[in-house]
């Protein structure tokens, strides 16, 4: 990621180091950073090594930037990255010597939702926990911290000095909706209804429970017996039952289907009240726009340093980050825009040599009974997978790979070879990503063009020599999607691909997964809940209609933009967003539509 000032000259440049704590293991090199080091021969201390010592330290005052380190490190631990001086009186917080660091905070409003949005790993959770009162902002002081007097001095003149001196008096309680729900039943046991019941302060539990669709079924299991969608719903219940002055909902729509996403936004806003906060972190940009009164954005370098952006309207806010450019500031914090384009409704130049049928089948799982009308497909294609959770996706999936027996059908399915990459990733490994990767698709990962098409965009090389066991969501996505495409198959079937990542990643993603399909000439199924992502990847979809976990129908695949598009219908949950929004009717259907969707 770069970063641009178009004022050149007028800013004196400050330094950063980073010295990642995964990477750096100074007792199984030679310490080459601090032999190469032109400071160092010169008798000055500016990186140091010590026995006690678990990483490197480098004098940020001292380095003069030659980069010289960087190139001789052989784990690729170090970042020497330049700022320009006037954030340095804007530093918010800093965790320790070489490590990330954050600039300015979102300024949240009462009686409004304020939305954040940016990459993983630029301070959003660090911002969550400031804005909350669990962590004390040190000011950059890491060594020797500010009392509050210096912290509220600091923000004279601003809404925060208000807003911390609420916190400094014990006025605000803040409640947290963690990103991953996948922890929850590791802390919660009982029953659904009996932890609602404990944390029940406002009353409102019936309430919340019919707009989240929280029905008895659910709330009679037990918390550990919850899939991801129902976990996600049960957490954004949770907080929004108790009686609280700030509410924090980190990535809110993970695991939701279209109508669950929406349903979340309106049992959000449905906490907006004059003296009350509410603060959404979210990648999915359609519902973020819905969902924000205001937005604030963050940009700088994943894992480095982190900066906030001053408080804009929610449109403004989201095609700013697409852009990759904040024109208040002048800065330019991306190379390129981030531009979401429909996939063509047909693509004649793409020779296709195979083409595959499936017939009308059937499938009954207990309760639940599955009709799919009879369908075709062929190779370089992608066909997305859209309907509410609970309608059959993954059943259809397992069957096509063979996983689940049709219970009847007017013909037999083709024979192929499937690479399946699950909803959710449970990591059982204890070996790294290298030796993982090694292990399952070595001739794959090893071909250059694997690299060039898939690893690299991925950014898989910056998590090789890390534990499976230890990589945060995103980072499993990523791994789990080179391991899809790197087995050898006819057909790909991908679930839910954009779970965990953030906007730029789904980008990413999304460009991956389509351009090694077609130039391998194969098929994939993709199940995707991002309406933006899935327009995005879609030249047909499979629409799955009918009453979750009843009765679904799975249709034949149909052309995204003459079929499905075209259609006002297709857009009947969409609509729903007119009632959770913030009034304004004059935002079109999908925001982004007029930002180069279609």
């Amino acid at each position: 990621m770069m970063m641009n000032r178009n004022l050149a000259g007028k800013d004196k440049l400050d330094r950063i180091a980073i010295v990642n704590n995964d990477r750096c293991k100074p007792k199984r090199c030679n310490q080459e950073c601090k032999r190469s080091c032109p400071i160092v021969k010169s008798g000055k201390l500016c990186i140091e090594v010590t026995t006690n010592d678990k990483i490197a330290r480098i004098s940020e005052e001292l380095c003069i930037g030659c980069g010289i380190c960087i190139k001789r490190c052989p784990f690729e631990a170090i970042s020497i990255i330049n700022l320009p001086s006037n954030l340095e009186k804007d530093t918010t917080h800093r965790y320790g010597p070489n490590s990330f660091k954050l600039h300015r905070l979102p300024i949240p409003r009462p009686g409004q939702v304020l939305g954040l949005v940016g990459t993983n790993g630029i301070g959003k959770s660090t911002a969550l926990k400031i804005l909350a009162g669990k962590l004390k902002p040190n000011l950059g002081r890491f060594s020797d911290p500010p009392d509050w007097t210096d912290i509220l001095a600091h923000f004279r003149g601003s809404e925060l000095q208000n807003y911390f001196t609420k916190i400094l008096e014990d006025e605000l309680k803040a409640v947290i909706k963690p990103q991953y729900v996948d922890v929850i039943p590791k802390a919660l046991k009982g029953t659904v209804q009996a932890n609602l019941d404990r944390k029940n302060d406002t009353g409102r539990l019936k309430e919340i429970c019919d707009i989240l669709d929280l029905n008895e079924t659910i709330r009679s299991r037990e918390v550990d017996q919850l899939s991801g969608g129902e976990l996600q719903r049960f957490a954004i219940a949770l907080v929004c039952i108790q009686n609280a002055d700030v509410y924090m909902f980190d990535e809110p729509s993970s695991y939701l289907d279209v109508k669950q996403r929406l349903q979340a936004a309106q049992a959000i806003r449905s906490l907006i009240a004059p003296e009350k906060y509410v603060i959404v972190v979210e990648h999915d940009l359609s519902v973020l726009d819905y969902l924000s009164d205001f937005t604030c954005c963050l940009y700088g370098v994943p894992s480095a340093y982190g900066v906030v952006t001053m408080p804009f309207s929610v449109r403004e806010g989201i095609n700013i980050f697409l852009d990759g450019f904040v024109p208040t500031e002048n800065l330019r914090f991306r190379d390129v825009a981030l531009v979401f384009k429909v996939a063509e409704s047909a693509q004649e130049e793409i020779k296709r040599l195979c083409h595959y049928e499936y017939p009308r089948m059937d499938k009954g799982l207990g309760g639940f009974h599955l009709d799919i009308e009879p369908g075709t497909f062929t190779d370089s294609e992608i066909i997305v997978m859209l309907g509410e959770n609970g309608t059959g996706k993954t059943t259809f999936i397992r069957m096509l790979a063979g996983a689940l027996k049709p219970d009847s059908g007017d013909s037999e399915l083709p024979t192929l070879n499937i690479s399946y990459k699950p909803q959710k990733i449970s990591p059982k490994s204890q070996k790294t990503v290298k030796e993982l990767l090694m292990e399952k698709i070595s001739d794959l990962f090893r071909h250059p063009q694997f690299q060039t098409d898939v690893v690299k965009p991925l950014q898989i090389d910056q998590i090789l020599d890390q534990n499976v066991a230890d990589l945060s969501g995103g980072e499993l996505q990523r791994v789990a999607l080179v391991l899809c495409l790197g087995k050898p198959a006819d057909v790909y079937l991908i679930d839910e691909p954009s779970a965990y990542l953030d906007s730029e990643q789904r980008l990413v993603a999304a460009k991956v997964i389509k351009r090694f399909l077609l130039h391998s000439k194969k098929t994939g199924f993709v199940v995707e809940h991002d309406f933006i992502m899935a327009t995005y990847l879609a030249d047909r979809v499979i629409v799955f209609e009918g009453e979750p976990g009843v009765e679904a129908k799975a249709c034949s695949p149909q052309s995204l933009l003459t079929d499905f598009l075209s259609h006002e219908e297709s857009f009947a949950e969409l609509s729903l967003f007119q009632s959770v929004g913030n009034g304004d009717s004059h935002r079109d259907t999908i925001i982004y539509f007029s930002h180069g969707v279609t």
